[in-house]
């Protein structure tokens, strides 16, 4: 059970940091415009998804609960 809590803090942790790095994704996707006969007229569109930097703080800060609670069970 403790290298369960563990594992979770540590990807918790994980998480927590990249989305300080990135702060969203960025996706393109693909939609056609147009289609007469043979031809197709698409366009591309850059979408963003933002990623609140108050859900990596609590990500990060779950993640160091976790850890400690797996170590301190460890102990005992």
């Amino acid at each position: 059970m403790k290298s369960i809590i563990n594992l979770l803090g540590i990807i918790l942790i994980i998480l927590g940091i990249a989305s300080f790095a990135y702060m969203g994704i960025t996706y393109t996707s693909h939609e056609k415009v147009a289609e007469i006969g043979n031809v197709q007229v698409t366009a591309d569109t850059q979408k963003t998804v933002s990623i609140p930097p108050i859900l990596g703080g609590l990500s990060l800060v779950a993640g160091i609960v976790l850890v400690v609670i797996g170590t301190m069970k460890g102990k005992s």
